[in-house]
């Protein structure tokens, strides 16, 4: 039993159609598996209109886990791999690499080179080879469908609550800290720099987090997410300030989940001026966690 597809952020939708594979694999006594793309073939192919991650591969993984899914099968997306012919694809992958009895895609799933590979022509070599496939249902929040793109709409809005209405979820940021230029600390804010590991971040601003550390209790903090227009920064950063801990995270990794935007990221006309912003906005953290817990 497997299914083809990015599954970014993992989101209900993505969830509903893991849970019909689970139980059909259940029914027949067969493993589920998921086939995914590292990176995502429009990453690979870049230009201009590159995606928002919503999770990295890190993070992918035990959440389609945790979603029903027994083995994840993660391609390298590369030149050769996207230009295989779509023949090629069927029987190196799904008959001979899966020995798969019942496929799962969407019904516009594109494959193999020029994407000339689609679902109808999945059917046929079902036929042929022995396995069945099944396209999957739209699923539907209100009255809108349930996509990568309506939560990366969300978050790109600051719309917390309807991001985590999509996802099933609070949305989280994950990633190991490295070294910083340590100006935080400067300013009496020292921050964990946490490596993005995403072209392209889906949201930005100040918010308020939970931080969890493997082993350690969470912690609240403030975190910056954007490119530091004060300091004439260039390229996405995820910086997060710990309340009332002083320590070093280098080397560790973190996941932070976003639980309140305190306001936009913006550009300040001084370091002293960037200070008086951060302590008022670990006064509004303060005050938000007093009354929400």
């Amino acid at each position: 039993m497997a299914t083809i597809g990015n599954f970014d952020g993992v989101h209900t939708g993505h969830k509903q159609v893991l849970a019909g594979l689970r139980a059909r694999a259940d029914d027949l006594g067969l493993p589920t598996v998921a086939m995914i793309f590292e990176p995502l073939p429009r990453e690979f192919f870049g230009g201009e209109n590159v995606p928002a991650r919503l999770t990295t591969l890190r993070e992918k993984l035990p959440l389609l886990a945790q979603a029903g899914v027994d083995r994840t099968l993660v391609c390298r997306f590369n030149r050769a791999f996207s230009s295989q012919p779509p023949e090629e694809f069927i029987r190196r992958w799904l008959v001979e690499g899966l020995a798969v009895r019942h496929l799962v895609v969407g019904d516009d799933f594109r494959f193999g080179a020029r994407a000339a590979g689609d679902f109808d022509m999945l059917v046929a070599a079902g036929r042929a080879q022995g396995f069945t496939v099944e396209s999957t249902q739209t699923w539907s929040s209100g009255d809108q469908r349930v996509s990568s793109t309506r939560v990366r709409e969300a978050l790109a809005a600051g719309d917390l609550a309807q991001a985590e209405v999509l996802l099933g979820r609070p949305f989280s940021l994950c990633g190991r800290v490295m070294r910083g230029d340590a100006l935080g600390r400067t300013i009496g804010f020292p921050t964990a720099n946490l490596k993005p590991g995403r072209q392209v971040l889906p949201l930005s601003g100040v918010f308020v987090v939970d931080v969890h550390e493997s082993g350690q209790p969470v912690r609240p903090g403030i975190c910056n997410v954007g490119y530091r227009p004060t300091v004439e920064g260039v390229s996405p950063r995820i910086e997060v300030h710990v309340l009332d801990m002083v320590r070093d995270y280098y080397g560790h990794h973190l996941r932070l989940t976003v639980r309140h935007r305190l306001r936009a990221e913006k550009r300040f006309e001084s370091f002293e001026a960037l200070k008086q912003a951060i302590a008022e906005d670990e006064a509004a953290a303060r005050s938000w966690l007093a009354n929400t817990g």
